[in-house]
């Protein structure tokens, strides 16, 4: 049966920071307790979501595996694109609160700079959800997070923290100059999401077990070493 047509998420921010205060009906047996009801069904639809694509996941499917029902998902999201669109954001929102943690303005640049790109391999790799939700959205060209009221104000401080790393690095003669933050945080995204998005078939391709806890650890250091050479002067010619 194909899903109720509620394609509109404009609505949801509204009914979302209600339903913060109460729920407008309070489903038999289940807590009233909306926090905890609507990350409940964060988690569920981010594994959804990731496994089956947009079209794939169902509201009835993540209902059931929720503690919630159907017609709490629609009152809380009001529609299934709402609900990929919050879990999105909470995807990044988690992503980058973390990175907050990492303190890189107390290290020196390289050492902040390392151990932001060991922090993001080693992010990618345990969260597989995350990196399939960004490749499937990348299948949609963009078009949802496109929709997103905070996406990019999430993404802010990412560039914002890299961009200072990076400058003072120059400025300390450390880093060669005439770098982009934005390419530079591509370049590690990017060797960081290969090892996810490709390890299966990379695994069958060339018989090596890229789930060993010493091929993940080597391949991690290879790519520290690697950005490091790129932006370190020391590490030039």
């Amino acid at each position: 049966m194909n899903e109720p047509d509620r394609t509109d998420p404009a609505p949801r921010r509204a009914r979302k920071a209600k339903a913060a205060d109460t729920p407008a009906v309070q489903e038999p047996g289940r807590t009233n307790d909306p926090e905890a009801t609507m990350a409940n069904i964060l988690e569920v639809a981010t594994r959804e979501f990731a496994e089956k694509g947009l079209a794939g996941a169902r509201i009835d499917e993540i209902a059931a595996l929720t503690r919630t029902s159907k017609r709490m998902i629609y009152y809380y999201f009001e529609s299934k694109e709402g609900l990929y669109i919050a879990v999105l954001e909470e995807s990044y929102r988690r992503i980058r609160h973390i990175e907050s943690d990492l303190h890189l303005e107390d290290l020196d640049p390289e050492a902040a700079l390392r151990r932001l790109v060991a922090f993001t391999c080693d992010y990618q790799r345990e969260n597989p959800e995350f990196v399939r939700l960004v490749l499937n959205e990348n299948m949609h060209r963009g078009e949802f997070l496109a929709r997103s009221e905070s996406i990019q104000t999430l993404n802010i401080p990412a560039i914002n923290g890299l961009r200072s790393v990076y400058e003072r690095g120059v400025a300390a003669g450390v880093f060669r100059a005439g770098l982009d933050p934005v390419d530079l945080h591509m370049s590690i995204s990017a060797l960081s999401v290969f090892n996810v998005a490709n390890r299966h078939t990379f695994a069958l391709i060339f018989k090596h077990d890229f789930d060993d806890p010493a091929s993940i650890a080597h391949r991690r250091d290879n790519i520290v070493e690697m950005i490091a050479c790129f932006v370190c002067i020391a590490r030039q010619g």
